[in-house]
Parts: structure tokens; sequence; C-alpha cells
């Protein structure tokens, strides 16, 4: 069930629930209408996550902490307002008050408080027999009525299903999510969205000279596919955004086989393809000034009986060639002929999305993104959507040095290099495959994409990482100079 939101100037009385977000400072001057004696019993002080319930009336009470003023942001807002989402989701409506004592713009804390409940409320029960369904079905935003008010909730909303779409497409398994089943879904998403779809069926990858995406998927006997999408402004563009993901729905390493623990989350290697697919599909909603096109390979990686070996060579769509060294580094083989499909749409710029090295979460951790690119000022847009949406991301080098880590004896590159700097070398052969003068971003989100915990708006499983972070900087491209 979808939760809406709804701009309100005061608890209704119908609300099953009512709920305070308040800070430390709130609490210890007195939270007006709570008894302060209560409160202290509970050890109830304003913290982050703390939460403290009580009924009244039939109703439902509560505050939930955000800690102190000074240290509050709107990922506090939006961690907050996913405990709405798990703690009080069998009541079917809920009223929230946002703090009034912040320097945040009520914009901001309105589609913060959005994407916060609906995601923090998100179950995936597509798979059980018997699941505990949540009641959820509104959330009231105390605080005054008014189109702009509502239109703040509205695009929070929007964000967090877009979001949900994609945290959906990743824990669908992989023996289910086939490439072709995967291009269909999203062929359907693109026709209810108004975006223009293109499914490149095997046929057409073999005629359009795909040799990284063939290659990959030699092993398996679920056929590749490529999709291409586009969305129109309905005014004259600001400029062209290409969108790349990565869309492996099932990783296996191929012959360079990974271990029965390391195959058992794989079906999250779409993490990127489905983030590009949940961001394209709230772009109708969003409405940027810019076109967006996007690029999506699609196949999974298998051990079937003519699967690329380690030493094969493969061409890739521009003509060069890459020896493939270990089949388990696949996803730089599918992207480079993405990229290089997307290049010659000629756009203003590129970002690509790849759930690509353990490198990556050897360097950062689980809860960030490696960003790599080719321009400053692009990375520099990417930097700044990932600080506004709260997916964060943490630039890394791409040495011209390094290099001669994939330099190879029999052809162009090699697909691996040392045993180090594994995320960078893998930036570096990405970068060989984008078109000379088109501003490109990298983000490699291994770490970010899969959660083995819920904590704030991230759920257990398929996190949806990026799609927030996407129609951000969609929002507020500038083309660069």
């Amino acid at each position: 069930m979808a939760v809406t939101f709804h701009a309100v100037r005061s608890v209704p009385k119908v609300a099953n629930a009512s709920v305070q977000i308040v800070t430390t400072d709130v609490v210890s001057s007195g939270v007006p209408g709570v008894d302060p004696g209560q409160l202290e019993n509970a050890g109830f002080e304003g913290k982050a996550k703390q939460v403290h319930t009580w009924p009244s009336g039939g109703r439902v009470n509560a505050l939930i902490g955000i800690g102190p003023e000074a240290d509050a942001d709107l990922q506090s807002i939006r961690s907050a307002s996913a405990t709405i989402g798990r703690t009080l989701g069998r009541n079917r409506r809920v009223a929230v008050e946002l703090p009034s004592d912040l320097s945040l713009t009520d914009d901001d804390m309105r589609r913060a408080l959005a994407e916060g409940a609906a995601l923090g409320a998100y179950r995936f029960t597509s798979h059980k027999s018997e699941s505990e369904s949540l009641k959820l079905s509104r959330v009231d935003v105390v605080g005054g009525a008014g189109a702009r008010k509502q239109a703040a909730l509205d695009l929070g909303a929007a964000f967090a299903e877009a979001q949900m779409l994609a945290r959906d497409l990743v824990n669908e398994p992989g023996g289910t999510l086939t490439p072709p089943v995967f291009a269909r879904r999203t062929a359907a998403m693109a026709r209810r969205s108004g975006l223009k779809v293109k499914v490149w069926d095997e046929a057409a990858i073999k005629k359009g000279k795909l040799g990284g995406l063939l290659g990959v998927n030699r092993g398996s006997t679920n056929p590749p596919r490529f999709v291409e999408l586009i969305y129109q402004p309905s005014g004259k563009p600001t400029g062209t955004v290409a969108l790349v993901g990565k869309g492996l729905t099932f990783d296996s390493g191929g012959l360079s086989i990974k271990t029965g623990q390391g195959m058992m989350t794989m079906k999250c290697d779409m993490g990127g393809a489905a983030a590009v697919v949940g961001a394209m599909s709230a772009l109708s909603t969003v409405a940027p000034r810019c076109r967006v096109r996007a690029f999506i390979p699609m196949t999974d990686n298998m051990l079937g009986g003519d699967a690329t070996r380690p030493g094969d060579v493969l061409k890739i769509r521009n003509g060069k060639t890459i020896e493939v060294l270990n089949t388990d580094a696949e996803g730089r083989l599918v992207l480079a002929d993405a990229l290089c499909v997307a290049s010659e749409a000629k756009p203003d710029a590129i970002v690509d999305l790849a759930t690509l090295t353990g490198a990556c979460m050897v360097a950062l951790g689980p809860k960030i993104a490696g960003l790599m690119g080719n321009d400053d000022t692009w990375v520099g847009q990417v930097e700044a959507a990932g600080s506004s949406s709260g997916e964060r991301v943490w630039r890394l080098p791409l040495p011209a040095d390094y290099k001669k880590m994939v330099e190879s004896s029999v052809a162009d590159m090699k697909n691996i290099g040392g045993p180090h700097g594994g995320a960078l070398t893998a930036g570096l052969i990405l970068q060989e495959f984008v078109a000379d003068g088109i501003p490109w971003a990298h983000i490699d989100i291994a770490g970010p994409a899969w959660s083995d915990s819920e904590e704030a708006e991230i759920s257990k499983g398929g996190t949806g990482f990026g799609v927030r972070l996407l129609l951000d900087l969609i929002r507020n491209f500038e083309p660069v100079s």
C-alpha cells in the first residue's frame, strides 16, 4: 500500500497517531503539552534515534529525537521520519509536526520527511506466503496547507517511490529477474511514465558490435538485452544528461567463480541499472528542464560451456580490445559498450553507476560510494547532489600513471590491474570508452547498494542507493562550459 502525504494546518481528530520530531534543546526547555516528569522517567532526552510513545484518548502519541539543534540536518529529518514508517506503521493515519527551531527550510524538511517515512515503511514481500502488512497509508504533515507545502511533500514522495522501485528490482531473485524480464519491466515502466524506450534484443546487440556485453553473456542461457530510455522535457532542453547503469542480473563470477558466500547477494549486481530505472520513472513528476537519456546493458554472468575464458580478448563497440584475465571483473566490460553508445548520443554529460569493485568497499566501507571523473565541475555537481540527497559519495583519483597496471601484451588493455587500487584501475578502464570532450562521472556503489540491516531510511537488502542522488543531479543540472 502506497503512503500518501498531505499538508494540513493542525492534527486531524481522525489521526491514529500524532508525532513530534524534536531536538534535545526543545526537550530540555520543555515540550509543550507533555509532562517533563514523564519524559524524565522514560529517559527521553531528544537524542538522535530516541523514540518515546504513550497512549492518550485512543491515539498513540510519539516524540522522535534528532539530537542537538546545532547538529540537525536534512538527514536527521529523513532518519527520524523513517522511524515513523517502522515504529508506527500499524497505524493507518499518522500526523507529524516538524521542528520549528531549525535553520533548514520548510520545503526541504517536508521533502526529507516524505522520503524518510515512505522508505521506512518499505517491505519486500513478493515471495512470502505470509507477511505482516503495514497499515500506514496516510501521513498528515502539520504546519500549514497550500500548494507549495504540498508540492514539497509530493516531490519527496516521488523520490521515495522511485527508490522503492529500484529496491524491488534489486530484491528480485536473479533467476526471476532475468535480462529479458528486466527489460520488459523497464519498458512497461517507460510506457507508464511517458518515456521513449528502445530494447535491443540479442540480434541487435550483435549487429551493434557490443562485444563486452556479448562476451559476458556467453556462459548464460538467458539472452542479453540493452535498453535505451529517453525523457524529453516540455520546453526547450537546457542540455542532455546521459545515465548508464550496470545491469548484471546475477553474477556468479563466470569461470573465475565466486565463493558460495560471495554469491549470496549477487542478485544486487544490477543495483546501478535499478537506480537508473528508478530515477527515470520519476522524471515525469519531477519535470527537470534537461533531456535525460539512459543506457542499460543487461545480462547475467554464468558458467555455461562456452563461457568467456581467462585470456580471451573482447572487442568493444568503439573498436578497442580488452584481454579478460578475470571473468569476475565483468561489469567494466558491459559498461564499456554502454559508455560508447552513450557517447555517440553526444550528451552534455555522462554519469554511470555500478556495483563495480570490492576494492571500493575496502576503501570506503559499506555506506559511502566512490566517485571518479574526468571533469572537476561535473564531479562537483555530483558531489553536491550526494550531499543534498543524503546519499554520500567520496571522490577518488584517476591517476594517469596507474594506466600501466592495465596494459596488456595482446590487447589494448586487460580487464584487471594489480593487487592494489582496484577501484581506480576499473575507473581508468571505463574512462577509455568515454568520447573526448564529454564530462563523465563514475559512481562505484558496490558498498551502499546492499545492506544487511535496517538503519534510518535504509532497508535490509537492496537499498536503491543512487536514485535520490540522480534525481537531485538532474533537477539542478547545469551544462559544463
